[in-house]
C-alpha cells in the first residue's frame, strides 16, 4: 500500500501511522511503514513516536547489507499498537533524506521481507511518484474534506489517466480527512462525484485526537473514526488479498 496526496498537510502522515496501527493490531504479521519523502521531514515520526534516532537514511546507506527482516527492525520506530516505521532523516551530520531512487530501493527490498508494507510518498507532483502509485497493490490518495482539494484530487486522477496511469484512478482507495465536525453540503456533492472516479471513497469523520501532534494510538479514536478506518483497511485490503489471500480473512475476523 502506498499513500499520497495531490496537495500537501492534508493528513497523509496522520492516515498511515493511523492505519498502520489498525492493521498491525488485527494481522499476526508485522505491519511496517516507510517514510519515502525526499525531503528533511519529521511528519511519520511525530504520528508513531520515537525510540531512538535511526530513520529511513539507515537502511539507504546499508541496504546492500539488508537481506532479512532483523537487519531492518534494529533502524525502526515502534508505534503504539506495534507498527514498524521507517521514519523520515531531518538531515544530522552526514545524514540526508533518501532521493526517490533511494527510496524505491529500500521500498522494493522492505517489501520483499515484510508481509505488508505502507508507504508515506510525498504529494503526487511527479511523475516518479506518479509510477509509485500505479506500481502499488493499493493506492491510496488522501484529500482534506474541502471543496478545492477534492477538486485537486479529482483533476490529478484525470492527469495520471491521460498519462497513462489510469489503473491508479480505477484502482485507488480516496480517503477524505475531515478538518470539522461537520462537512458542508458543497463538500459532500463532491464527495458523490468522486465516488465515480476512484475505486472506493470513505470519509474519515472528525477527531480531535486526530489533530494532536503526538502518536497515533487507533484505540483511544472515536467509534465513529475507528469504524471508518475498519472500512477503509478492509478496501485496502481487498486489494491485498489477490496477492497475499491469507491475509484477508484473519484481518476481517480480528477487526
Amino acid at each position: 500500500m502506498t499513500v499520497s496526496s495531490a496537495d500537501g498537510g492534508v493528513g497523509r502522515s496522520t492516515l498511515v501511522a493511523a492505519l498502520g496501527g489498525l492493521v498491525a493490531l488485527a494481522v499476526p504479521e508485522p505491519v511496517i511503514a516507510i517514510d519515502m519523502v525526499p525531503a528533511p521531514w519529521g511528519g511519520l515520526g511525530a504520528r508513531v513516536g520515537r525510540q531512538n534516532a535511526s530513520t529511513v537514511w539507515d537502511v539507504v546507506r546499508d541496504l546492500s547489507a539488508v537481506t532479512k527482516r532483523s537487519d531492518i527492525e534494529r533502524w525502526v520506530q515502534l508505534g503504539p499498537t506495534g507498527l514498524l516505521a521507517l521514519v523520515g532523516e531531518t538531515e544530522g551530520l552526514e545524514r540526508r533524506p533518501p532521493r526517490d531512487d533511494e527510496a524505491a530501493a529500500v521500498a522494493e527490498r522492505v517489501r520483499n521481507l515484510f508481509p505488508l508494507t505502507v508507504g508515506d510518498l510525498p504529494s503526487a507532483l511527479t511523475t516518479g511518484v506518479w509510477r509509485t502509485l500505479a506500481a502499488a497493490t493499493a493506492p491510496v490518495l488522501v484529500a482534506r474534506a474541502t471543496a478545492d482539494s477534492l477538486r485537486h484530487t479529482l483533476r490529478l486522477l484525470t492527469h495520471m489517466a491521460a498519462a497513462g496511469y489510469a489503473r491508479v484512478a480505477r484502482d485507488c482507495v480516496l480517503v477524505v480527512m475531515a478538518t470539522a465536525p461537520s462537512v458542508p453540503r458543497q463538500v459532500r456533492a463532491v464527495v458523490r462525484q468522486a465516488d465515480g472516479v476512484a475505486g472506493a471513497v470513505h470519509t474519515v469523520p472528525y477527531d480531535p485526537y486526530l489533530a494532536r501532534p503526538e502518536p497515533v494510538d487507533p484505540r483511544r479514536l472515536r467509534r465513529r473514526t475507528r469504524s471508518a478506518l475498519v472500512l477503509v483497511a478492509d478496501a485496502v485490503l481487498q486489494r491485498c488479498a489477490a496477492e497475499r489471500p491469507a491475509l484477508r480473512p484473519t484481518t476481517e475476523e480480528r477487526v
